[in-house]
C-alpha cells in the first residue's frame, strides 16, 4: 500500500494519499488548494490520483478538490450531508471504496460537522479528520450549535476509539491548528495511545460537552467564506501575481499587506503598511485576522519569491484579493526593544503597554498593568482603551504579533512600539529579578 502524509505547517492541516502501486491508482483525502505536491509525489510513486475523498467541508482552507475537478477530471466524494453544490459521489456509513487491493471502509462520525467521515484504511490506520487529533479533539462549534455538536463528537470519538488498540490515526490537523487548543506536536498517533492519554477519550459525555461548548479558542475568520467556497461551485488556480507599477503610490491599493521579516519591517516600510511577517508562524491565518473580507490589498516583499509565497498562502485560506506585489521599501520606521530595555524602563517610567495575545494566554499568564487586547482586534482599537496621545507599548509571546499590532496602532495614528526578542514570560522574569 502506498501511503502519504502532508503537512501544511502555516495553518497545521493534514491530507493524504493513500493508492495501490500494483494496479497504479491513487486516491488523495482532504487535499490543499496547492494540490502539485500530490501530482509530483504520485509521479514518483508511479501511481495516477483517480478520485478525491473529503472528510468535510472544511471551514479552515480551501480544499484543492475544485482544481483536481477542473484541471484533472477528477470525482470528489463526500457524504450527501454535506450539501455540495458541485457534482460529488455520495459516501455512506460502512461503504468501502476500493483503490486496487486497497479498502477504505467510511466511519461517519459527525461532530464537527453533521456530515464528518473519517476512512479506515486497509484496517491498519484511520485517517480522522476533524474529529479525533493527537491528545484532542475537534472542536463543534463552527457548523451546528456547540452543545449538539459536542454531544454527536462525544458519540463518534466512542466509536473511533472501539477500533483495535494497533490502529494508526491520522488526523486532519496537527498542532498549530484554531481547531484545537492541545494538540500534541506528534503528527501521527495510535488509538491505543490516544485511550490511555486523550482526555476526550477518558471524559464522560457530561463533562466532555461542557468542556467541548466552551472553547476558548477564536473562531477562524474566514469560516464563513471556506465553507461557501468548498460547497461550491469549483474554485479554480488563479493566475501568479506580477509586480506593481511603483511610478507614483496611486497605482497601489490603500492597502500594503508587508510580509517580510519582523526586522525588515521595523528598519523601512511604506506608510500604513500591515505587517504579518511569512517567517512568524499562522501566517495565513493572522492576515485573515486583520485584512478585511473583500479588501483589495498589495503585498509587500523582498522577492518574487516571496511574493509567490504570501499568495499561495493566502489562497489556502480563500484571500484572492491581492492586486500584486511590490519590492520598493518605504521610509516610514516602527520602533523597537527587547525586554531587557523594556524592563529598565518599567523602574522609572509608566509606560502605555499592550499584551496583545489571544484571551486565554493572557488569562493563564497575565501581565498587570497592561490592556489586554489581542492583535487581530487592534485594525480598530476599542475606544477608551489606549490613549493615543502616550506611545504604546505591543508585547506578545516572542515578538512576531507585536510586530503586527504595531503596525496596526501606527496605521491609526498611535505612537506604536514593538517588544520584539521575547515576550510576556521574560518580561515577568525581568520585572520579578529587578524587584527582589
Amino acid at each position: 500500500m502506498l501511503f502519504r502524509q502532508f503537512v501544511d505547517d502555516d495553518l497545521g492541516c493534514g491530507s493524504y494519499l493513500v493508492g495501490d502501486p500494483a494496479v497504479g491508482e491513487a486516491v488523495v483525502v482532504d487535499p490543499a488548494f496547492a494540490i502539485e505536491p500530490y501530482l509530483e509525489a504520485a509521479e514518483r510513486e508511479g501511481v495516477r490520483i483517480v478520485r478525491v475523498l473529503e472528510t468535510h467541508t472544511h471551514a479552515d482552507h480551501l480544499s484543492g478538490h475544485g482544481r483536481f475537478a477542473l484541471e484533472h477530471g477528477l470525482p470528489v466524494a463526500i457524504h450527501p450531508l454535506a450539501r455540495p453544490e458541485y457534482p460529488f459521489e455520495p459516501l455512506e456509513d460502512g461503504q468501502v471504496v476500493r483503490v486496487g487491493a486497497v479498502e477504505i471502509r467510511v466511519l461517519h462520525t459527525p461532530g464537527h460537522r453533521p456530515e464528518h467521515c473519517a476512512f479506515l484504511v486497509g484496517g491498519e490506520l484511520v485517517l480522522t479528520g476533524d474529529s479525533l487529533f493527537v491528545g484532542e479533539a475537534a472542536r463543534p462549534d463552527l457548523a451546528v450549535e456547540a452543545r449538539a455538536g459536542a454531544a454527536d463528537l462525544f458519540r463518534s470519538l466512542r466509536r473511533l476509539a472501539a477500533l483495535p488498540a494497533a490502529t494508526a490515526v491520522y488526523p486532519g490537523h496537527v498542532s498549530g491548528s484554531l481547531c484545537g487548543a492541545r494538540m500534541r506536536e506528534d503528527r501521527s498517533t495510535s488509538i491505543g495511545r490516544e485511550r490511555h492519554t486523550n482526555h476526550a477519550l477518558r471524559s464522560g459525555e457530561s463533562a466532555f460537552v461542557e468542556e467541548s461548548a466552551s472553547i476558548a479558542l477564536p473562531r477562524p475568520p474566514t469560516t464563513e467564506r471556506l465553507v461557501a467556497l468548498n460547497r461550491g461551485p469549483w474554485v479554480g488556480a488563479p493566475p501568479p501575481l506580477t509586480e506593481l507599477e511603483q511610478r507614483d503610490g496611486a497605482s497601489l491599493p490603500p492597502t500594503v499587506l508587508d510580509v517580510r521579516p519582523a526586522a525588515a519591517f521595523a528598519g523601512g516600510h511604506r506608510p500604513g503598511a500591515i505587517s504579518v511577517a511569512l517567517d512568524g508562524g499562522s501566517f495565513a491565518t493572522r492576515a485573515a485576522f486583520v485584512l478585511d473580507p473583500g479588501e483589495p490589498f498589495a503585498i509587500q516583499a523582498r522577492s518574487r519569491e516571496e511574493a509567490l509565497e504570501a499568495q499561495r498562502l493566502l489562497n489556502a485560506v480563500g484571500i484572492f484579493e491581492a492586486a500584486g506585489y511590490v519590492l520598493a521599501g518605504g521610509g516610514a520606521t516602527t520602533p523597537t526593544l527587547g525586554v531587557p530595555a523594556l524592563a529598565r524602563l518599567l523602574e522609572r517610567e509608566d509606560v502605555q503597554l499592550v499584551d496583545v495575545r489571544e484571551g486565554a494566554e493572557s488569562a493563564e499568564l497575565p501581565l498587570p498593568g497592561a490592556a489586554a487586547i489581542p492583535y487581530r482586534l487592534l485594525r480598530s482599537v476599542p475606544r477608551g482603551r489606549l490613549d493615543p496621545s502616550r506611545p504604546v507599548y505591543a508585547i506578545c509571546a516572542s515578538g512576531a504579533r507585536a510586530t503586527l499590532a504595531a503596525s496596526l496602532l501606527a496605521r491609526q495614528g498611535f505612537e506604536a512600539r514593538a517588544v520584539v526578542g521575547g515576550g510576556v514570560d521574560e518580561l515577568l522574569r525581568a520585572t520579578a529579578r529587578a524587584s527582589a
